[in-house]
């Protein structure tokens, strides 16, 4: 029996020792099932936040006791983009996106600063630590911190 050779994949590809490569063909990239939403996709959540943050950490069990798949987005890994913070200060207001009480608002200086929308939300993608977390969001539904009431209100 052939050995496959390390970091290859599995489809035929033989070592030099031993057994011939199958025919080469393409791999076909892979494709999302078209169709209807199915229910596991139409009850997914996104949880925009740090693991280090508590708040965070409530709203990712939160959903997990109720079984319901959340895709969470690390700020530590990927900063915020922009087009999503929008969607969040369209609904609630800039001014509630800033965690006022944040050691990196108070590391700044921020606190006496007077600033325009469009700055505060560059600054928000540039600085997730200045983000009130857990930012949530359920199709068009979406929530600004620990909101363990308007989450259970979706759910229904």
């Amino acid at each position: 029996m052939a050995t496959l050779l390390r970091g290859t994949r599995s489809r035929g590809v033989a070592d030099h020792a031993g057994g011939a490569a199958s025919a080469s063909r393409p791999i076909a990239p892979r494709r999302r099932p078209e169709g209807p939403i199915s229910a596991t996709q139409a009850r997914q959540v996104q949880v925009f936040g740090t693991k280090k943050n508590a708040e965070t950490r409530k709203a990712l069990r939160f959903f997990s006791e109720r079984r319901i798949l959340t895709h969470f987005v690390d700020f530590q890994e990927r900063a915020p983009a922009l087009g999503e913070l929008r969607r969040f200060a369209e609904r609630f207001g800039v001014p509630s996106l800033v965690d006022r009480s944040s050691r990196r608002f108070v590391d700044l200086g921020l606190q006496r600063s007077m600033h325009s929308d469009e700055w505060w939300l560059r600054k928000l993608t540039e600085e997730p630590g200045l983000v009130r977390q857990p930012l949530v969001r359920f199709g068009a539904r979406v929530s600004i911190g620990l909101d363990e009431e308007a989450w259970r209100a979706w759910l229904a």
